[in-house]
Protein backbone atom coordinates (compact mmCIF):
# COMPACT_ATOMS: atom_id res chain seq x y z
CA UNK A 1 0.00 0.00 0.00
CA UNK A 2 1.23 3.38 -0.86
CA UNK A 3 -0.16 4.83 1.83
CA UNK A 4 1.59 3.58 4.59
CA UNK A 5 4.89 4.76 5.70
CA UNK A 6 7.22 3.35 8.18
CA UNK A 7 10.00 5.26 10.77
CA UNK A 8 12.70 3.62 12.44
CA UNK A 9 15.01 4.98 15.40
CA UNK A 10 18.29 3.19 15.16
CA UNK A 11 19.79 1.89 18.63
CA UNK A 12 22.51 -0.37 19.22
CA UNK A 13 20.08 -3.27 21.19
CA UNK A 14 16.96 -2.08 20.42
CA UNK A 15 15.12 -0.53 17.67
CA UNK A 16 12.23 1.60 17.92
CA UNK A 17 9.75 1.21 14.90
CA UNK A 18 6.25 3.08 13.82
CA UNK A 19 3.91 2.66 11.04
CA UNK A 20 1.72 5.49 10.05
CA UNK A 21 -1.17 5.89 7.56
CA UNK A 22 -1.84 8.40 4.97
CA UNK A 23 -3.55 10.56 7.31
CA UNK A 24 -0.71 10.22 10.39
CA UNK A 25 -2.55 7.97 12.18
CA UNK A 26 -0.49 5.16 13.94
CA UNK A 27 -0.68 2.02 12.90
CA UNK A 28 1.53 0.24 14.60
CA UNK A 29 4.15 0.82 17.50
CA UNK A 30 6.74 -1.54 18.51
CA UNK A 31 9.86 -2.34 19.27
CA UNK A 32 12.56 -5.02 17.85
CA UNK A 33 15.81 -6.69 18.91
CA UNK A 34 19.04 -5.96 17.42
CA UNK A 35 19.48 -9.81 16.79
CA UNK A 36 18.42 -12.25 14.02
CA UNK A 37 14.88 -13.26 15.17
CA UNK A 38 14.33 -9.40 16.08
CA UNK A 39 15.52 -8.52 12.05
CA UNK A 40 13.13 -11.61 10.86
CA UNK A 41 10.48 -10.17 12.73
CA UNK A 42 10.69 -6.11 11.53
CA UNK A 43 10.72 -7.76 8.28
CA UNK A 44 7.58 -9.23 8.80
CA UNK A 45 5.87 -6.58 10.41
CA UNK A 46 6.48 -4.44 7.84
CA UNK A 47 5.44 -6.65 4.81
CA UNK A 48 2.89 -7.55 6.97
CA UNK A 49 0.77 -3.53 6.98
CA UNK A 50 2.22 -3.31 3.58
CA UNK A 51 5.25 -0.68 4.02
CA UNK A 52 7.53 -0.46 1.24
CA UNK A 53 9.39 3.33 2.04
CA UNK A 54 11.61 3.30 5.47
CA UNK A 55 13.08 6.56 6.80
CA UNK A 56 15.80 6.00 8.64
CA UNK A 57 19.09 8.55 9.96
CA UNK A 58 21.86 6.44 9.17
CA UNK A 59 22.41 5.54 5.51
CA UNK A 60 24.13 2.43 6.29
CA UNK A 61 25.20 -0.62 8.85
CA UNK A 62 23.79 -3.75 8.74
CA UNK A 63 19.68 -3.23 9.55
CA UNK A 64 20.14 -1.13 6.04
CA UNK A 65 21.60 -4.01 4.29
CA UNK A 66 18.75 -6.17 5.52
CA UNK A 67 15.96 -3.96 4.36
CA UNK A 68 17.26 -3.33 1.64
CA UNK A 69 17.73 -7.33 0.58
CA UNK A 70 14.65 -7.57 2.41
CA UNK A 71 12.98 -5.33 -0.85
CA UNK A 72 12.36 -2.32 1.64
CA UNK A 73 13.16 0.84 0.09
CA UNK A 74 15.16 2.74 2.81
CA UNK A 75 15.25 6.59 2.77
CA UNK A 76 18.33 8.04 4.57
CA UNK A 77 16.94 11.90 6.51
CA UNK A 78 19.76 13.54 8.50
CA UNK A 79 19.82 13.90 12.01
CA UNK A 80 19.86 17.73 11.55
CA UNK A 81 16.93 17.60 9.68
CA UNK A 82 14.85 15.27 12.24
CA UNK A 83 16.50 17.71 15.30
CA UNK A 84 15.00 20.72 13.84
CA UNK A 85 11.88 19.05 12.90
CA UNK A 86 10.90 18.21 16.39
CA UNK A 87 9.27 21.61 17.32
CA UNK A 88 6.67 20.90 14.48
CA UNK A 89 5.80 17.97 16.79
CA UNK A 90 5.91 19.21 20.76
CA UNK A 91 7.17 22.78 22.24
CA UNK A 92 8.59 20.99 25.48
CA UNK A 93 12.00 19.68 23.78
CA UNK A 94 11.92 16.01 25.02
CA UNK A 95 12.95 13.08 23.14
CA UNK A 96 12.29 9.51 22.73
CA UNK A 97 12.93 6.90 20.36
CA UNK A 98 9.48 5.87 20.19
CA UNK A 99 8.50 9.63 19.17
CA UNK A 100 12.00 9.92 16.78
CA UNK A 101 10.16 6.69 14.98
CA UNK A 102 7.03 8.28 14.62
CA UNK A 103 8.68 11.89 13.48
CA UNK A 104 10.73 10.22 11.11
CA UNK A 105 7.88 8.31 9.54
CA UNK A 106 5.91 11.58 9.43
CA UNK A 107 8.27 13.37 7.59
CA UNK A 108 8.42 10.64 4.92
CA UNK A 109 4.72 10.83 4.73
CA UNK A 110 4.98 14.64 4.09
CA UNK A 111 7.95 15.30 2.52
CA UNK A 112 9.01 12.28 1.52
CA UNK A 113 9.38 13.82 -2.22
CA UNK A 114 11.85 15.92 -0.93
CA UNK A 115 14.45 12.59 0.14
CA UNK A 116 15.98 9.59 -2.23
CA UNK A 117 15.76 6.43 -1.13
CA UNK A 118 19.40 4.80 -1.23
CA UNK A 119 20.78 3.16 -4.39
CA UNK A 120 21.61 -0.75 -4.55
CA UNK A 121 25.16 -0.12 -4.66
CA UNK A 122 27.18 -3.24 -6.66
CA UNK A 123 29.28 -5.78 -5.00
CA UNK A 124 32.49 -4.42 -6.12
CA UNK A 125 32.19 -1.13 -4.50
CA UNK A 126 30.82 -2.29 -1.34
CA UNK A 127 33.99 -4.70 -1.34
CA UNK A 128 36.11 -1.67 -2.06
CA UNK A 129 34.61 1.10 0.76
CA UNK A 130 35.04 -1.59 3.40
CA UNK A 131 38.89 -2.00 2.38
CA UNK A 132 38.99 2.09 2.11
CA UNK A 133 36.49 3.14 5.00
CA UNK A 134 38.73 0.26 6.99
CA UNK A 135 41.84 1.30 5.85
CA UNK A 136 40.72 5.15 6.68
CA UNK A 137 40.26 3.99 10.77
CA UNK A 138 43.22 2.18 11.03
CA UNK A 139 45.44 4.99 9.73
CA UNK A 140 43.93 7.22 12.52
CA UNK A 141 43.96 4.81 14.89
CA UNK A 142 48.03 4.34 13.92
CA UNK A 143 47.92 8.57 14.38
CA UNK A 144 46.35 8.67 17.51
CA UNK A 145 49.22 5.57 18.82
CA UNK A 146 51.93 7.56 16.97
CA UNK A 147 50.99 10.74 19.34
CA UNK A 148 50.91 8.59 22.27
CA UNK A 149 53.86 7.33 22.14
CA UNK A 150 55.64 11.04 20.83
CA UNK A 151 54.37 12.49 24.31
CA UNK A 152 56.14 9.39 26.00
CA UNK A 153 59.19 10.18 24.46
CA UNK A 154 59.36 13.68 25.62
CA UNK A 155 58.89 12.71 29.15
CA UNK A 156 62.19 10.57 29.30
CA UNK A 157 63.85 10.87 26.26
CA UNK A 158 63.33 13.33 23.75
CA UNK A 159 65.98 12.02 21.39
CA UNK A 160 64.42 8.96 20.78
CA UNK A 161 61.70 10.20 18.64
CA UNK A 162 63.35 13.12 16.67
CA UNK A 163 66.55 11.03 15.27
CA UNK A 164 64.35 9.91 12.45
CA UNK A 165 61.97 12.31 10.72
CA UNK A 166 58.51 10.31 11.82
CA UNK A 167 58.01 7.70 14.77
CA UNK A 168 56.06 6.10 13.17
CA UNK A 169 58.04 4.85 10.65
CA UNK A 170 59.70 1.78 10.44
CA UNK A 171 63.30 2.65 11.20
CA UNK A 172 61.90 4.70 14.15
CA UNK A 173 60.09 1.95 15.64
CA UNK A 174 62.85 -0.51 15.19
CA UNK A 175 65.19 2.10 16.86
CA UNK A 176 62.88 2.29 19.43
CA UNK A 177 62.70 -1.18 20.02
CA UNK A 178 66.47 -1.44 20.39
CA UNK A 179 67.48 1.41 22.37
CA UNK A 180 63.91 1.87 24.59
CA UNK A 181 65.97 4.31 27.30
CA UNK A 182 69.00 6.47 27.22
CA UNK A 183 70.75 3.90 28.98
CA UNK A 184 70.17 1.48 26.40
CA UNK A 185 72.44 4.28 23.82
CA UNK A 186 74.73 5.29 25.92
CA UNK A 187 77.43 2.89 23.52
CA UNK A 188 75.90 3.62 20.92
CA UNK A 189 78.67 6.02 18.35
CA UNK A 190 78.55 6.69 14.34
CA UNK A 191 79.42 2.87 13.15
CA UNK A 192 76.93 1.13 15.40
CA UNK A 193 74.10 3.74 13.98
CA UNK A 194 75.12 3.49 11.07
CA UNK A 195 75.56 -0.39 10.42
CA UNK A 196 71.71 -0.33 12.17
CA UNK A 197 70.77 2.37 9.24
CA UNK A 198 72.16 -0.49 7.22
CA UNK A 199 70.29 -3.07 8.68
CA UNK A 200 66.96 -1.43 8.66
CA UNK A 201 67.67 -0.01 4.68
CA UNK A 202 67.74 3.61 5.71
CA UNK A 203 66.75 5.72 3.01
CA UNK A 204 66.96 8.97 4.53
CA UNK A 205 69.75 11.51 3.22
CA UNK A 206 71.28 12.45 6.55
CA UNK A 207 74.52 10.46 7.42
CA UNK A 208 75.11 8.61 11.20
CA UNK A 209 76.75 11.45 12.76
CA UNK A 210 73.75 13.79 11.71
CA UNK A 211 71.41 11.37 13.18
CA UNK A 212 73.77 11.01 16.42
CA UNK A 213 73.97 14.45 16.87
CA UNK A 214 69.79 14.91 16.79
CA UNK A 215 69.76 12.50 19.05
CA UNK A 216 71.97 14.17 22.09
CA UNK A 217 70.65 17.62 20.64
CA UNK A 218 67.48 16.86 21.90
CA UNK A 219 66.85 18.04 25.63
CA UNK A 220 67.34 15.72 28.56
CA UNK A 221 64.75 15.36 31.11
CA UNK A 222 65.88 13.54 34.70
CA UNK A 223 64.17 10.93 35.93
CA UNK A 224 64.61 8.26 38.45
CA UNK A 225 66.08 4.70 37.08
CA UNK A 226 62.48 2.92 38.31
CA UNK A 227 60.49 5.74 36.69
CA UNK A 228 62.65 5.37 32.67
CA UNK A 229 62.56 1.58 32.93
CA UNK A 230 58.76 1.55 33.01
CA UNK A 231 58.26 3.92 30.62
CA UNK A 232 60.99 2.01 28.56
CA UNK A 233 58.63 -0.85 28.57
CA UNK A 234 55.46 1.46 27.90
CA UNK A 235 57.64 2.85 24.85
CA UNK A 236 58.35 -0.47 23.47
CA UNK A 237 54.66 -1.77 23.83
CA UNK A 238 53.37 1.09 21.85
CA UNK A 239 56.07 0.43 19.30
CA UNK A 240 55.37 -3.16 18.86
CA UNK A 241 51.39 -2.13 18.32
CA UNK A 242 52.50 0.46 15.67
CA UNK A 243 55.17 -1.85 13.80
CA UNK A 244 51.99 -4.54 13.28
CA UNK A 245 49.65 -1.39 12.49
CA UNK A 246 51.81 -0.05 9.87
CA UNK A 247 52.01 -3.68 8.42
CA UNK A 248 48.75 -3.97 8.26
CA UNK A 249 47.83 -0.71 6.47
CA UNK A 250 50.65 -1.38 4.07
CA UNK A 251 48.92 -4.76 3.39
CA UNK A 252 45.86 -3.13 3.02
CA UNK A 253 46.95 -0.39 0.84
CA UNK A 254 48.16 -2.85 -1.26
CA UNK A 255 45.08 -5.00 -1.71
CA UNK A 256 43.17 -1.58 -2.15
CA UNK A 257 45.81 -0.99 -5.35
CA UNK A 258 45.27 -3.97 -7.13
CA UNK A 259 41.15 -3.28 -6.43
CA UNK A 260 40.77 0.09 -7.89
CA UNK A 261 43.27 -0.56 -10.92
CA UNK A 262 41.14 -3.93 -11.85
CA UNK A 263 38.04 -1.58 -11.76
CA UNK A 264 37.11 0.55 -14.99
CA UNK A 265 35.92 3.53 -12.75
CA UNK A 266 38.71 3.28 -10.85
CA UNK A 267 41.21 3.91 -13.85
CA UNK A 268 38.89 6.76 -14.42
CA UNK A 269 39.48 8.45 -11.42
CA UNK A 270 42.95 7.48 -11.49
CA UNK A 271 43.39 9.24 -14.98
CA UNK A 272 43.40 12.88 -13.22
CA UNK A 273 46.86 14.44 -12.43
CA UNK A 274 48.39 12.97 -8.71
CA UNK A 275 44.74 11.33 -7.70
CA UNK A 276 47.37 7.88 -7.15
CA UNK A 277 45.53 4.55 -6.45
CA UNK A 278 45.12 5.45 -3.02
CA UNK A 279 43.01 8.91 -3.44
CA UNK A 280 40.90 7.79 -5.98
CA UNK A 281 39.63 4.55 -4.53
CA UNK A 282 38.82 6.79 -1.57
CA UNK A 283 36.36 9.44 -4.20
CA UNK A 284 35.12 5.77 -5.56
CA UNK A 285 34.32 4.06 -2.41
CA UNK A 286 32.23 7.04 -1.65
CA UNK A 287 31.21 7.44 -5.37
CA UNK A 288 29.32 4.64 -5.81
CA UNK A 289 28.36 3.31 -9.20
CA UNK A 290 24.78 4.39 -9.43
CA UNK A 291 25.04 7.18 -11.69
CA UNK A 292 21.37 8.45 -10.92
CA UNK A 293 22.35 9.38 -7.76
CA UNK A 294 23.49 12.62 -8.62
CA UNK A 295 21.87 14.49 -10.77
CA UNK A 296 24.35 17.28 -11.14
CA UNK A 297 28.12 18.36 -10.69
CA UNK A 298 26.44 20.69 -8.14
CA UNK A 299 24.69 17.80 -6.09
CA UNK A 300 27.68 16.33 -6.26
CA UNK A 301 29.77 19.12 -5.09
CA UNK A 302 27.01 19.49 -2.15
CA UNK A 303 27.45 15.93 -0.75
CA UNK A 304 31.50 16.43 -1.04
CA UNK A 305 31.27 19.57 1.25
CA UNK A 306 33.16 21.92 -1.73
CA UNK A 307 30.25 24.18 -2.25
CA UNK A 308 29.54 26.68 0.53
CA UNK A 309 26.18 27.60 1.58
CA UNK A 310 24.40 30.82 1.49
CA UNK A 311 22.14 32.24 3.75
CA UNK A 312 20.26 35.41 2.59
CA UNK A 313 17.35 37.15 4.55
CA UNK A 314 16.52 40.69 3.39
CA UNK A 315 19.36 43.18 3.24
CA UNK A 316 21.55 40.53 4.70
CA UNK A 317 23.67 37.34 2.95
CA UNK A 318 26.09 35.24 4.52
CA UNK A 319 28.20 32.52 2.61
CA UNK A 320 29.35 30.13 5.02
CA UNK A 321 31.25 26.24 5.30
CA UNK A 322 28.96 23.21 4.44
CA UNK A 323 29.48 21.40 7.43
CA UNK A 324 26.57 18.61 6.81
CA UNK A 325 28.10 16.75 4.02
CA UNK A 326 29.96 13.31 2.98
CA UNK A 327 33.19 14.20 5.16
CA UNK A 328 35.06 11.35 3.98
CA UNK A 329 34.31 12.23 0.44
CA UNK A 330 35.43 16.02 1.02
CA UNK A 331 38.93 14.61 2.78
CA UNK A 332 39.37 12.28 -0.63
CA UNK A 333 38.55 15.18 -3.01
CA UNK A 334 40.35 17.92 -1.16
CA UNK A 335 43.63 15.71 -1.08
CA UNK A 336 43.47 15.14 -4.91
CA UNK A 337 43.20 18.62 -5.77
CA UNK A 338 45.50 19.78 -3.46
CA UNK A 339 47.90 16.95 -5.13
CA UNK A 340 46.78 18.25 -8.84
CA UNK A 341 48.17 21.63 -8.43
CA UNK A 342 51.56 20.36 -8.43
CA UNK A 343 51.25 18.43 -11.96
CA UNK A 344 48.70 20.57 -13.69
CA UNK A 345 49.12 24.14 -14.80
CA UNK A 346 45.14 25.04 -14.73
CA UNK A 347 44.75 23.53 -11.41
CA UNK A 348 47.94 25.49 -10.30
CA UNK A 349 46.12 29.02 -11.96
CA UNK A 350 42.47 28.09 -9.88
CA UNK A 351 44.68 27.64 -6.56
CA UNK A 352 46.43 30.44 -7.27
CA UNK A 353 43.96 32.84 -8.35
CA UNK A 354 41.38 32.29 -5.22
CA UNK A 355 44.87 32.45 -3.05
CA UNK A 356 45.14 35.90 -4.22
CA UNK A 357 41.57 36.87 -4.01
CA UNK A 358 42.76 36.24 -0.16
CA UNK A 359 41.66 32.58 0.32
CA UNK A 360 43.49 30.92 2.87
CA UNK A 361 44.84 27.54 1.74
CA UNK A 362 42.35 25.25 2.86
CA UNK A 363 39.09 27.17 1.07
CA UNK A 364 41.77 27.54 -1.93
CA UNK A 365 41.71 23.68 -1.87
CA UNK A 366 38.31 23.61 -1.35
CA UNK A 367 37.87 25.76 -4.69
CA UNK A 368 39.76 24.02 -6.59
CA UNK A 369 38.24 20.72 -5.47
CA UNK A 370 35.11 22.60 -6.54
CA UNK A 371 36.46 23.12 -9.82
CA UNK A 372 37.30 19.37 -10.46
CA UNK A 373 33.91 17.91 -9.45
CA UNK A 374 32.64 19.42 -12.62
CA UNK A 375 34.86 17.81 -14.65
CA UNK A 376 35.33 14.34 -12.60
CA UNK A 377 31.41 14.43 -12.58
CA UNK A 378 31.79 14.51 -16.60
CA UNK A 379 33.86 12.20 -16.64
CA UNK A 380 32.27 9.46 -14.71
CA UNK A 381 28.80 10.02 -16.44
CA UNK A 382 30.40 9.60 -19.92
CA UNK A 383 32.48 6.86 -18.58
CA UNK A 384 35.60 8.11 -20.02
CA UNK A 385 39.05 8.37 -18.41
CA UNK A 386 40.31 12.27 -18.22
CA UNK A 387 41.62 13.99 -21.39
CA UNK A 388 44.08 16.93 -20.53
CA UNK A 389 42.89 17.87 -24.91
CA UNK A 390 39.25 17.43 -24.21
CA UNK A 391 39.57 19.94 -20.94
CA UNK A 392 38.93 23.68 -22.31
CA UNK A 393 39.90 25.62 -19.46
CA UNK A 394 43.13 23.45 -19.60
CA UNK A 395 43.88 24.13 -22.65
CA UNK A 396 43.37 27.49 -22.65
CA UNK A 397 45.58 27.54 -19.54
CA UNK A 398 48.33 25.95 -21.64
CA UNK A 399 48.03 28.36 -24.41
CA UNK A 400 48.27 31.47 -22.81
CA UNK A 401 52.25 32.42 -22.80
CA UNK A 402 53.89 30.80 -19.65
CA UNK A 403 50.79 28.70 -18.68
Amino acid sequence: MDGVFAGLDWASRVHAVCVIDQRGSVREQCEVAHDAAGLHDLVRRLRARGVRRIAIERPSGLLVDVLMQSGFEVVPIHPNAVKASRPRYRSHGGKSDASDAYLLADLLRTDGHRFSALATQSDTIRALRALVRGRDDLVATRVQLANQLRELLQTYWAGAGEVFADVDSPIALAFILRYPTPESASRLGPKRLAAFCAQHAYCGRRSAQELLARLHQAPSVRTGELEIDAKGELACCLARALQRLVEQIRLLSSRIEHHIADCDDGRILMSFPRAGRICAAQILAELGSVRERFDSDEHLAAEAGVAPVTYESGKHKAVTFRWACNHRLRAAITCMADNSRHASAWAAAVYAKARSRGCNHPHAVRILARAWLRVIWRAWIDRLPYDPRRHRAAQLISQTPGG
